[in-house]
C-alpha cells in the first residue's frame, strides 16, 4: 500500500491562511448582521481593504487588525481562533515552539502567539522581517498602546515618524509609545527576527461574547 504525501509550497501555505482569515472575518462580520459599509464606518478602514482581506487576496497589517477588530467589537485573537477564554488572575499559558498562528503581509510575518486567550493585557508575537527599505512602505504604522521589541536574529532599523532612525543589533530592544508612526526594516542581507509585545488599551471582555 503506498501512502500520497502532500507538500505545499510558501505561496500556497500563505494562500490558504489568507482564505482561512478572510472565512473567520466574514463569519464575525455576519454574526453581527454587519454589512461592509457598516464596518467600514466603524472601524475607519476602507470598503475595498475589508472585501480584499474577507476573499483573502490580502493579509492585514497589526494596526488594521487592531482597527477592525475594535469596528468588530472583538478581541483580535478572534480573527486567528473560533472559541477562545479570557486570562484569569492566578493562571498561567504555555505556548510550544511552532504553537501561533501565522499572518503573513508584503513587509512582515506575524506569528500570533496564544490566540487562544482573549482580550490580554499584551498582545505577544514573534515575527520575520522581509522589507530592507523604508521605500517598501507604504506609510507608517501606528495604534494606541505601548509597544516593546527586541531583536532575536539579525540587524533591525527602527524608523520613527519624525525622529531619527534606531539601529538594533542581536539582543537589542526597544520601548515606544505605539501611537508615534513606527517601521522596521531588516538591516543586512538576512531577514530579521524579532519578538514584539504590544499592550491592548481598552480592552473589555463585556464586548462579545467567549468560551470559559
Amino acid at each position: 500500500m503506498f501512502s500520497t504525501v502532500i507538500v505545499m509550497t510558501k505561496s500556497e501555505i500563505t494562500d490558504s491562511q489568507r482564505i482561512m482569515f478572510g472565512h473567520r472575518l466574514r463569519q464575525l462580520r455576519r454574526k453581527n448582521n454587519w454589512t461592509l459599509a457598516e464596518v467600514a464606518k466603524r472601524s475607519g478602514l476602507a470598503i475595498s481593504t475589508i472585501s480584499k482581506a474577507e476573499r483573502g487576496i490580502i493579509a492585514l497589517t497589526y494596526d488594521r487588525l487592531a482597527q477592525l477588530a475594535d469596528g468588530l467589537d472583538t478581541d483580535m485573537a478572534a480573527f486567528f481562533a473560533a472559541e477562545g477564554s479570557t486570562f484569569k488572575p492566578g493562571s498561567f499559558a504555555v505556548a510550544r515552539k511552532g504553537e501561533f498562528r501565522r499572518q503573513e503581509t508584503t513587509n512582515y510575518v506575524y506569528e500570533m502567539l496564544f490566540p487562544e486567550l482573549w482580550y490580554k493585557s499584551m498582545s505577544p508575537m514573534m515575527g520575520t522581517l522581509k522589507a530592507h527599505e523604508l521605500v517598501e512602505f507604504d506609510e507608517f504604522v501606528r495604534h494606541p498602546g505601548q509597544e516593546f521589541l527586541v531583536v532575536m536574529e539579525g540587524i533591525v532599523t527602527v524608523h520613527v515618524e519624525g525622529g531619527e532612525p534606531v539601529t538594533l543589533q542581536q539582543g537589542d530592544s526597544i520601548y515606544f509609545d505605539s501611537a508615534i508612526g513606527h517601521l522596521y526594516a531588516s538591516d543586512g542581507d538576512k531577514d530579521a527576527r524579532i519578538l514584539v509585545v504590544c499592550t491592548a488599551p481598552g480592552s473589555n471582555p463585556s464586548k462579545t461574547s467567549y468560551k470559559e
